[in-house]
């Protein structure tokens, strides 16, 4: 655990730092909604209900500012680039993007069933108390829209005993907003579950696209201003604490106190999205032009196993080992586009991926590359993006692990290192190069084209931990993993259990291909 504390502790300092500004924000804005005279008369007819409606509304503005930003690759592309000379545990929240992502959505998943549940409780009791006839306090404030001597400052959103809570939440603009924007977030988080992701690419992926019906929905949800307070005249002239007692004679001559005046919060939810949101709008435009850059498709190979090699030429792409891009087939869809590793050196003349059939779209490309008598499909490329792969080159000692397709983002490496031998880089950490076996009945490896082929299986981690251990005594080895979540924690328990106590001495960190 000490040296997981050791390689993670910035990743660790970023998420407690999260942590610790929701607690923050849902405790001071809880303290401010529940002890504020401002808002005396508003919890005489909600109670602490109203605190924890604000409180988590709070919360849930705070999660939304941030659930953009790990999402938006060229800027992080931008951030690997330049801390590419940064301590690699500085490095490591740019690798944990997708997670932090996975993280804050689950945040405001969370606040937004505290609010939901918050405002039922609050729309009840409003309800409750316009219908109420015992002449309380709850009451009374309920019924001071009703006379048009108050000027109109209505506290109670139920302007008549006759309004139902299910018609002031299809008409109010909080409460519409309020449905349609929970809906969307429903749909989101439910489409993105790893089966559907996985199996159903094409419906996570238009489905995800109903954040603008979130975001659109959470800017606009405050201007119904429905939480109301006490205005600040109002509060010189008639102060909760000296006469909500007489609340009686407020309609008196000779009282000292007039019935209090209200007035709605200003909507404040777009001014925590409205940064975040022209960033992304920003990077969204940036990855159009560049998707319209013409490609030339130079080489078509169709591999066994159904797996589709592109060899593809673009002016201006210029590339880094382990990155990956975006392909969208316009003769596919006009509107999907799909992450692909790219398997090609930076030092070739090309950049290429290779496709294998794992959805419906991935088929249909392949299909389409496999009618020779039609013409070539036009394929749009967004990108490159970093990932973590990137710093293989910054240890002495690599392990590369994939599964399946997972074998991709190393088909670069090994062909960069291998041309790197052949110039003999003197900049290159890493001193052999292991031998690797792949189709035994090919002279050369299918991904790689290299004649050092490719091993395939299951080893047993634990010995080859120990060994590289043994091998490689006062060594920092980066183990590099494109593949299923059970092999990760596999990996990572091994990295953990065969890293030294000894910072001088042999340790492993572990790295994760995301998309």
């Amino acid at each position: 655990m000490g040296n997981w504390l050791v390689n993670h502790w910035f990743s660790v300092l970023i998420l407690v730092v999260w942590i610790g500004l929701n607690v923050f924000l849902f405790v001071q804005t809880f303290l401010k909604y529940e002890k504020s005279d401002e808002y005396y008369y508003t919890r005489e007819i909600l109670g602490t209900a109203l605190a924890v409606a604000r409180a988590s509304a709070r919360c849930l503005n705070f999660n939304s500012m941030l659930i953009l930003v790990p999402v938006c690759r060229n800027l992080l592309s931008f951030l690997r680039g330049t801390c590419s000379f940064c301590n690699r545990t500085l490095r490591k929240p740019l690798d944990q993007n997708l997670t932090f992502h996975k993280l804050v959505a689950y945040a405001i998943c969370i606040f937004t069933a505290i609010h939901i549940i918050a405002h039922l409780f609050n729309f009840e009791r409003y309800h409750t108390s316009q219908q109420a006839k015992d002449g309380s306090l709850a009451s009374v404030l309920s019924g001071l829209s009703h006379h048009e001597k108050y000027g109109g400052s209505w506290l109670n959103p139920f302007q008549s005993p006759n309004m139902t809570v299910l018609y002031v939440t299809f008409t109010s603009i909080a409460g519409l907003t309020g449905v349609i924007g929970t809906v969307a977030l429903i749909l989101m988080v439910t489409s993105a579950m790893e089966f559907i992701r996985r199996h159903y690419f094409e419906l996570f992926w238009f489905t995800h696209h109903l954040f603008i019906v979130y975001f659109l929905c959470l800017a606009l949800h405050g201007f119904g201003r429905i939480v109301r307070g006490q205005t600040k005249d109002s509060m010189k002239e008639s102060h909760p604490h000296k006469c909500a007692q007489s609340f009686e004679k407020w309609d008196h001559h000779d009282s000292h106190c007039r019935p209090p005046q209200f007035e709605g919060n200003p909507p404040e939810s777009w001014k925590w999205i409205v940064a975040p949101v022209i960033l992304y709008i920003f990077e969204r435009i940036l990855r159009l032009l560049r998707s319209q850059q013409r490609v030339m498709i130079t080489k078509v190979v169709m591999h066994p196993s159904k797996v589709l090699e592109l060899q593809m030429t673009k002016q201006g792409f210029s590339m880094e080992v382990g990155q990956y891009i975006f392909v969208k087939c316009p003769s596919i869809s006009l509107l999907e586009w799909h992450p692909f590793t790219l398997t090609s050196a930076p030092e070739e003349d090309f950049f290429s991926i290779h496709v294998r059939a794992a959805g419906d779209w991935t088929e249909n490309l392949i299909r389409a590359f496999e009618q020779h008598h039609s013409p070539v499909p036009r394929i749009q490329v967004d990108g490159p993006f970093g990932t973590v792969s990137e710093d293989v080159f910054q240890y002495e000692v690599a392990v590369l692990v994939g599964a399946g397709i997972g074998v991709t983002p190393f088909a670069s490496i090994l062909k960069s290192i291998w041309y790197k031998f052949q110039r003999a880089d003197h900049n290159l950490k890493i001193q052999k190069a292991g031998h690797a076996a792949l189709n035994f009945d090919k002279a050369t490896d299918i991904l790689t084209g290299l004649k050092q082929k490719t091993y395939f299986g299951r080893p047993k981690w634990e010995n080859e931990f120990s060994t590289i251990a043994t091998a490689h005594p006062k060594s920092v080895v980066g183990v590099f993993l494109c593949g299923p979540q059970t092999l990760a924690k596999n990996l990572r328990k091994c990295c953990h259990r065969y890293s030294s106590l000894d910072p001088r001495k042999v340790q492993f960190y572990f790295n994760k291909e995301n998309f």
